[in-house]
């Protein structure tokens, strides 16, 4: 049998919906036969994900929404449940790497920013989740990354660590108290990935010589497969804690960077 057969007839928001590992996994969880609500800044892109996934025979709605704004994506939410009567799985992974400078010289309004984007947005993520899916149940998967949790060596960005590390502590927070309602909450980290988060990087290079500390790797960075992942490989890990055949797994984070953190 199918390990995903169980996701068969469920429904699914996904933020950050229109591009990237939002997209991969939108998709992804479409053809195994889940009803997708993205949510994304860009209604250009979301329509473009959206007709691929009807172009396959399977089910979506578009709702553009700023997922650091409460009271949008609480409207998002509410038209995902009432559209689909029901929701089930919820991937919360709209995220920036926003603007990457030294400490001394990062503005406030720049870490707020970052700050705001992923970890406020992860917050009212779970937040607007609840409601909806407390009566039956279900997954809910953050999106964090091995920065701040087990890499720390990418100079500019203690703004982009301190929201993912933060992101992992309230995911096993949130895991501990929805258990008390079947939802199971875990995280993924993943490490380089190919997607278009670079659009919303800010690099200060000119800044950065005065605190970078040269690692170099000779024969490259990326151990398992030599390259960077690839959104697909995130999506089937997203699969995989959206289904049951994770039904006893909550709390969790896990690594997928093909062990690019290890060096």
């Amino acid at each position: 049998m199918d390990q995903y057969t169980s996701l068969r007839g469920k429904a699914a928001v996904v933020t950050g919906g229109g591009s990237g590992m939002g997209r991969a996994a939108a998709l992804h969880l479409a053809k195994q036969g889940v009803k997708v609500c993205l949510v994304d800044l860009k209604k250009d892109d979301l329509l473009a994900v959206k007709e691929e996934i009807e172009s396959s025979g399977s089910e979506a709605i578009v709702a553009e929404a700023d997922v650091s704004n409460p009271s949008e994506l609480k409207q998002a939410f509410i038209q995902a449940a009432s559209e689909f009567n029901q929701l089930d799985i919820v991937y919360a992974n709209a995220g920036i790497n926003g603007t990457v400078a030294p400490i001394e010289d990062l503005k406030p309004e720049e870490w707020d920013e970052t700050l705001s984007t992923n970890l406020k947005s992860t917050f009212l993520t779970v937040k607007c989740a609840i409601p909806h899916m407390k009566k039956n149940g279900g997954s809910i998967i953050l999106t964090s990354s091995i920065n701040g949790n087990r890499v720390f060596s990418n100079f500019g960005m203690s703004a982009y660590s301190s929201s993912k590390a933060a992101q992992v502590a309230f995911g096993k927070m949130a895991a501990l108290e929805l258990a008390n309602y079947n939802i199971r909450v875990n995280v993924i980290c993943p490490g380089a990935i190919e997607t278009n988060i670079g659009e919303n990087t800010h690099p200060k290079e000119d800044q950065l010589e005065k605190v970078e500390i040269p690692v170099e790797y000779p024969e490259g960075n990326q151990p398992l497969e030599e390259r960077s992942g690839k959104p697909e490989q995130v999506a089937d890990l997203v699969c995989f804690l959206a289904s049951d055949a994770s039904s006893h797994i909550t709390g969790t984070e896990m690594f997928i960077d093909g062990a690019e953190s290890l060096l």
